[in-house]
């Protein structure tokens, strides 16, 4: 049987001094060596092939009373002493001295160690089929499976310090703000759970904070750069840290954290070690408290915020959040790396780009609070102040102070141009950000707009509103119009924004029941809002074509007087780039050539929206002559025998480009003409279609 035990002697002895522990090495050396073999089931230790990896050249000095060095302990304990120097060398070097491709797969395997880079030699030693591998450390190392974890100090026998953790999330956030980092709240946990665990056992973790409370806390965004301070209780929760919530201002969370650390401090059962995430001068008092009942006090600042009486006194360890936690300046990142894609697997390991789902936050307050100012002084900056102030009374940000970083954190972004000498301040119409965060915000408040002037409502159903928004094809594209959840966020956003007004009001057909809908918080907009991009008077003018030619082929099919607007609209779909079905039926019923009205649908006990042509209407009978003449042409070209192409229709009908165009797919989507197949620019007529033997003269069965 081949059985290794590695022993990280670096991280070992780093780890017990961190944790308070006096290091017995010559007892450790031993408690290794023999749980080792125990676990393994030798008959001795010395079946056991034992491994003390460290850079033996800082242990050759003898330590302690004994004058015996590290490095003769585990000797003499019959280790084999591996020096590696190079700490990132450490795993190829073991691979290539002890598990080379000539050496026997190994049956047991044990790894000492709190490191990821030892411990990935799991994945990389070859083992037989009955192989067992063990990590003996602070906690299971990620993506691992089939590995038997075991803490290290039940392995030595060694008491673990108990942990307690209260984060100021308000306080500490804000300081790290102020010192120029960007707050990514992926690595804010990680590396504030991480350093916890250096202490001993974590037993509680708390971060208080008026979460929820719109600009009272720094923008909080994930390693793809978005914005999820609306998430970052979830995230906390998922962390096992409890988001406590305080109002906003350092005495709420201040006196919510000094009751709860007194009161937990002087529990029979309270931890060993208190973490204080606060630079605040405040809790020196506190400190003293716990200090007063035997407890150890450790205090997470961040420097340059960090109060002085906390930095100086002697009885406190302080520590820096941004020494632990793998922050990045604004300043060291791209302006555009919010909209930058990221790498992601896909089915049989394949990378495939995929950009992040682009939701509304702080900065796109700033964006269209900006705008709306340039908007209404009509000109294309503003004073520093000016924006300050509009901030402030939007509500993005309860203070200067916060509308002023918010600011300078959208300018470091690139999202918006300043110039300090005039501290004048514009917006960066290139950046990608600012480009579609006016198009997400110009589609949907035309949507409202031309469905409220359409279909003359006082209001649109939210969930109505929800329904369009997911079938405007404007809103295609990366990150964009991706689900109900990101329609309602940027619905909401602009509800926030005071854009869109929300109310709840009476359900029509229960009016005990109350249903959200949706309005425009100022009528003004309605105007601004009517002619979005991407829709023109040809694109309406085509739609309308569409529109009656889809109408009567379905009424006069099915023998009805109406046909469902809903059924048209899906129909119609394809060719709505955004609300041009809406605005050509608008223009029908202004030109009396349609009627819009509710039917008695005998499928359903409610009415349903139909729409019906108007026969005597000029418009409808130039359409419809239209039509019938280019299906007399199609079927003079299939009684011949000729082949149905855009040439040959165009030598006939001698029709302008885009009207040929146009009626070729109105014929295709109606089902009248098929592409055949391998045959580029080549049609075939359905000859039994309804409507060509209509114009045929034939009677039709249904």
């Amino acid at each position: 049987m081949t059985a290794y035990l590695i022993v990280d002697v670096d991280d070992l002895l780093q780890r017990l001094e961190q944790r308070g522990v006096a290091p017995d090495v010559p007892s450790i050396a031993a408690a290794l060596m023999n749980s080792a073999a125990l676990a393994a089931g030798l008959k001795s230790p010395d079946d056991l092939r034992a491994v003390a990896v460290a850079d033996w050249n800082r242990y050759r000095r003898p330590s302690g009373s004994a004058g015996v060095s590290v490095q003769q302990v585990f000797a003499g304990e019959g280790y084999e002493l591996f020096n590696v120097p190079e700490r990132k060398f450490v795993t190829d070097a073991l691979l290539m001295h002890y598990f080379s491709v000539e050496s026997d797969p190994v049956d047991e395997l044990i790894i000492a160690t709190t490191r990821l880079d030892i411990s990935t030699l799991v994945h990389r030693v070859q083992t037989s089929d009955r192989a067992r591998v063990r990590i003996w450390g602070d906690e299971p190392p990620p993506d691992v499976e089939d590995v038997i974890f075991q803490p290290l100090e039940a392995i030595l026998g060694i008491p673990s310090k108990t942990v307690a953790l209260y984060i100021d999330f308000e306080n500490i956030s804000i300081s790290l703000s102020e010192q120029g980092y960007i707050l990514d709240i992926d690595n804010l946990v990680e590396g504030m759970i991480r350093q916890a665990q250096t202490h001993g056992q974590v037993v509680h973790m708390a971060a208080y904070a008026p979460w929820g409370q719109r600009g009272s806390l720094a923008p909080l965004t994930d390693r793809t750069g978005r914005e999820v301070s609306d998430e970052a209780p979830s995230r906390m929760a998922r962390s096992n840290i409890d988001p406590v919530f305080s109002l906003p201002g350092k005495n709420s969370a201040d006196m919510r954290i000094a009751k709860e650390v007194l009161g937990d401090s002087a529990k029979v059962d309270s931890a060993d070690v208190f973490i204080i995430a606060s630079g605040d001068r405040d809790f020196n008092e506190v400190f003293s408290a716990v200090r007063g009942r035997n407890k150890q006090v450790i205090v997470w600042g961040v420097r340059g915020s960090t109060s002085r009486l906390v930095e100086s006194n002697p009885a406190l360890s302080v520590e820096y959040v941004e020494d632990f936690c793998n922050l990045h300046r604004h300043s060291e990142m791209p302006s555009v790396y919010n909209t930058s894609p990221t790498l992601t697997p896909i089915q049989g390991g394949v990378l495939q780009y995929e950009e992040p789902e682009f939701r509304p936050s702080q900065w796109s307050s700033v964006i269209v609070q900006l705008d709306q100012l340039l908007t209404q002084i009509e000109d294309e900056t503003v004073t520093l102040d000016e924006l300050v102030n509009q901030l402030i009374e939007a509500h993005t940000v309860p203070n200067e102070d916060r509308a002023e970083d918010l600011i300078f954190q959208a300018a470091s972004r690139g999202l918006l141009e300043y110039d300090p000498d005039t501290q004048r301040i514009g917006l960066n119409m290139s950046h990608p950000m600012v480009d579609k965060t006016f198009l997400i915000r110009d589609r949907i408040v035309h949507r409202v707009a031309n469905t409220l002037h359409v279909r003359g409502w006082e209001y649109v159903n939210y969930g109505f509103l929800l329904k369009g928004i997911g079938m405007d094809h404007g809103l295609e594209g990366p990150g964009l119009n991706s689900s109900d959840t990101w329609r309602s966020e940027w619905v909401d956003f602009l509800v926030r924004e005071n854009i869109l007004a929300r109310e709840l009001v009476p359900h029509r057909h229960n009016p005990e029941d109350l249903v959200p809908v949706i309005k425009l918080a100022d009528l003004e907009v309605a105007a601004t809002a009517q002619n979005p991009p991407g829709v023109t008077e040809e694109d309406v003018h085509e739609m309308t074509r569409r529109v009656i030619v889809s109408v009567e082929q379905f009424t006069s099919f099915r023998g009805f007087a109406w046909c469902p607007l809903g059924s048209l609209h899906r129909r119609l779909r394809p060719f709505d780039p955004s609300t041009t079905f809406q605005q050509a039926v608008e223009e029908l019923l202004e030109m009396g050539a349609v009627v819009v009205r509710e039917y008695d649908n005998p499928q359903s006990d409610y009415k349903t929206k139909g729409i019906s042509l108007v026969e005597s209407s000029p418009l409808v009978i130039d359409v419809l002559s239209e039509r019938n003449r280019f299906v007399q042409l199609l079927l003079d070209l299939y009684e011949r025998r000729a082949p149905i192409s855009r040439e040959v229709l165009q030598q006939q009908m001698q029709m302008e480009d885009e009207d040929l165009d146009l009626w070729i797919s109105i014929m295709q989507s109606e089902n009248i003409l098929k592409p055949v197949p391998g045959q580029h620019d080549l049609y075939s007529l359905f000859r039994t279609h309804h409507t060509v033997s209509l114009v045929a003269g034939e009677t039709t069965e249904e």
